[in-house]
């Protein structure tokens, strides 16, 4: 820092939820969670450094008799530097986010007249989340102050959760405001000279997708973790009543505690881990397993991912006969989460995250600086913890192996082991603790406030359509694991047009089996997965999985009555439990035996509703009758708005035949020709590649221009003549024997 800059004066904005200095109402609302508490939190360490000379939290004043009367003060401070400023803007009466956006330009005047009657002007403004956003974006312009900013989660990737939730793009746009939010958004990126996030995966599969995306811009500041609370072991862990409630279940208690801890989520990937503990004997002879997932009195009255997470948590102990060796406790308070931590520190245990994603990764902070070492997903931002900290190992969560190598190695290399406690220990106070946080915050202010760096900007334009408005369609084998150098090229083309082009992946593989074969061959994450044959979708960048579409294809879908008819039917044989899921059926067909038309005509003489899906002559999956590869991906379009004339399908098996007929474009690669999908037809919207693999999907996009004109050659040369027909039309009217006397 600076010796000279002395007087620093930080504003902070934080529109939405209810904030005051202490005894925040955290989990009242989804407006009134983690941001709130962030926001104080960094105010409040920022107050603390010698170089502040004022921090001024700005929020929106509320009248209502439903709340504390604290909410209605119009100034509170907080310390001799802390002062919480609450503005008047829109109803009197506490409202949510949504609804205040009509009322911003009010909050940014009566906050440019607040700072009219100060001594001086902020050095700086940093906004916290889209709607401060605009509010700084506003002040920044007219004041020439720079402007920080925080997105805390952004339009575009909410967007895709809420279609998981079977919430309809008119409901969102109605609800939520999502293209007033979207478009703040663009406008804080084209305006603030930094942009904050908590981990770099933020900013490559987040903001990267935005029209005025600067990498220059962004700055990874993790957020700071209150270190008060969450402690190494005192001596007493052991011999607690809680450990006694933890361990009960267990065989032998003087073995240490490997722990597990977070919601009973599939993410979580829970399973994963227990499978790594099954398949070894060693470390089962080494460690107990301890999982804390959430709290349960009746798992039936649970929803159904959690029941699908428990159930599947059971099979496991008892496929493995892990009996006395795991325990996995029904119910436990949020309180008792760091003496949890101190306790597994204290029996010698480590702490294992090994969710599919993870944005970023509190619960390994926690654990380090309560004296564990970490396991921990390669996804996100264990990375990032683990690079600053080297507290632990990453791990592939998608093979278990990973995760029981990790831990045996942490079991026999005791030295190894408590040098990664230590340097997590000291890595969290120098990376993740508040103070820490606050200080790298105003060593990237300093120069800003200086004037001594500014961001140079290069010119940028919004696009003209709001969202994405094509799709790229691809089943997995076949198409994509083909030609590696035409793969790279395929990879760059999508990171290229990433903000134009939707990047789908539909195949008949399980969710865990794609995303395999995806990281094997360093596929991008697409936006949306469709696995399962059609009976299961995923969005980006959570993987958050479609509730809707789970309903919709549940009808008339009565799984245990079709395998009854069909298990040991001459020709068909069950595949792996590993290919089977809820709404999916999978046998492997001898068509020497029987053919697909006698199994249909069985379904159909026990009037059973099912769709039969056949691919490469052998694999047949029965599916429910709404559910297939083609109605997901029509789903699909219709959730992301992008006309069916505006994805291009790759086809690679008879499974997506239903996704090629119809609107959509679509190309057949050459290694296909003489297979499954030689009989289409010739129609122009359907392409024979004459290449191979990637290189005939290159082949189809230059065929279609899909990143231009996206149609078939010949509507792309009757558009190219309708243009200049009206070209020549135009200069003929600009004459001069067409003009007026």
């Amino acid at each position: 820092m600076n010796e000279e800059q002395t007087d620093v004066y930080i504003v902070l904005i934080s529109v939405h939820g209810l904030i005051r200095g202490n005894n925040l109402e955290l989990g009242r609302d989804a407006d009134t969670g983690g941001q709130t508490l962030y926001v104080l939190e960094l105010a409040q360490a920022l107050s603390e450094r010698p170089e502040v000379a004022k921090v001024e939290l700005f929020t929106r004043l509320v009248k209502d008799d439903s709340i504390d009367p604290e909410y209605a003060q119009p100034i509170e401070k907080i310390n001799d530097k802390l002062s919480i400023v609450r503005m008047e803007a829109g109803p009197e009466g506490y409202v949510f986010k949504e609804q205040l956006w009509d009322y911003l330009d009010i909050f940014a005047d009566d906050m440019m007249e607040y700072f009219r009657n100060q001594e001086h002007y902020p050095d700086i403004i940093h906004s916290h989340y889209a709607d401060a956003g605009y509010v700084g974006s506003q002040l920044a312009n007219q004041l020439s102050i720079p402007l920080i900013h925080t997105g805390h989660s952004l339009g575009r990737v909410k967007r895709a959760r809420l279609f998981a939730n079977g919430v309809s793009s008119e409901e969102i746009e109605s609800q939520y405001n999502m293209s007033r939010r979207i478009n703040a958004e663009e406008h804080v990126l084209a305006t603030a000279e930094r942009v904050i996030t908590s981990t770099h995966q933020e900013i490559e599969e987040q903001y990267e997708i935005y029209d005025f995306y600067q990498p220059e811009q962004m700055r990874v500041i993790p957020p700071g973790t209150n270190l008060n609370q969450f402690q190494p072991p005192r001596g007493d862990e052991l011999s607690s009543e809680l450990y006694q409630q933890l361990t009960y279940s267990l065989t032998d208690t003087n073995k240490p505690i490997i722990l597990a801890l977070s919601r009973p989520d599939p993410r979580k990937n829970i399973s994963a881990l227990i499978e790594a503990y099954g398949q070894s004997p060693e470390l089962q002879e080494k460690a107990n397993l301890l999982i804390i997932a959430g709290n349960r009195d009746d798992v039936d009255d649970l929803e159904s991912g959690a029941q699908e997470v428990f159930h599947e948590i059971w099979a496991m102990i008892d496929r493995y006969d892990l009996y006395g060796k795991v325990s996995l406790p029904k119910h436990h308070c949020r309180n008792d989460v760091a003496f949890i931590y101190r306790i597994a520190a204290a029996s010698g245990g480590v702490f294992v995250n090994p969710a599919l994603t993870e944005p970023f990764g509190l619960t390994l902070i926690e654990a380090s600086a309560s004296g564990l070492p970490i396991v921990a997903t390669e996804d996100g931002g264990p990375r990032d913890i683990i690079e600053n900290c080297q507290n632990g190992i990453l791990i592939d969560p998608l093979e278990p192996q990973t995760i029981t190598q990790a831990l045996l190695d942490m079991f026999n290399q005791p030295e190894m082991k408590n040098k990664m406690i230590e340097h997590g220990l000291r890595g969290v106070k120098q990376h993740y603790a508040w103070k820490a946080h606050a200080e790298t915050y105003l060593k990237l202010i300093t120069p800003i406030v200086e004037k001594s760096e500014r961001l140079p900007r290069t010119p940028i334009s919004r696009r003209s359509a709001m969202y994405r408005d094509r799709a790229l369609v691809t089943s997995l084998d076949h198409n994509l694991i083909g030609n590696p150098e035409a793969l790279s090229k395929l990879i760059a083309l999508l990171k290229e047009h990433r903000k134009s082009t939707l990047f789908i992946v539909a195949t008949n593989r399980r969710m865990d089996s794609a995303l395999r074969l995806l990281k094997h061959y360093k596929l991008p994450e697409p936006d949306t997965l469709i696995t399962s044959s059609g009976t299961e979708i995923y969005y980006a960048p959570k993987l958050n999985k479609d509730k809707y579409w789970t309903k919709h294809i549940d009808f008339h879908w009565v799984r245990h009555k079709i395998k009854d008819l069909l298990d040991g039917h001459p020709g068909l044989s069950l595949q792996p439990k590993s290919e089977q899921s809820p709404f999916k059926i999978s046998y492997y067909l001898n068509e020497d035996v029987t053919d697909l038309d006698h199994i249909n005509g069985i379904l159909h003489q026990e009037d059973e509703s099912a769709n039969t899906q056949l691919s490469f002559d052998k694999y047949l999956d029965i599916l429910p009758m709404r559910a297939s590869k083609g109605m997901a991906l029509r789903y699909v379009a219709d959730r992301w708005q992008i006309p069916l004339e505006n994805i291009l399908v790759i086809g690679g098996s008879g499974a997506d035949e239903n996704m090629m007929r119809g609107n959509t474009l679509a190309v057949v690669v050459a290694n296909r020709h003489k297979e499954e999908l030689s009989h289409l037809p010739e129609l122009e919207k359907i392409y024979y590649a004459k290449k191979s693999y990637e290189e005939g999907i290159l082949e189809a996009i230059e065929h279609f221009d899909f990143f231009g004109k996206c149609c078939p050659p010949d509507l792309q040369t009757a558009a190219k003549s309708n243009a200049e027909t009206e070209k020549n039309h135009s200069l003929e009217n600009d004459s001069p024997e067409n003009e007026e006397v």
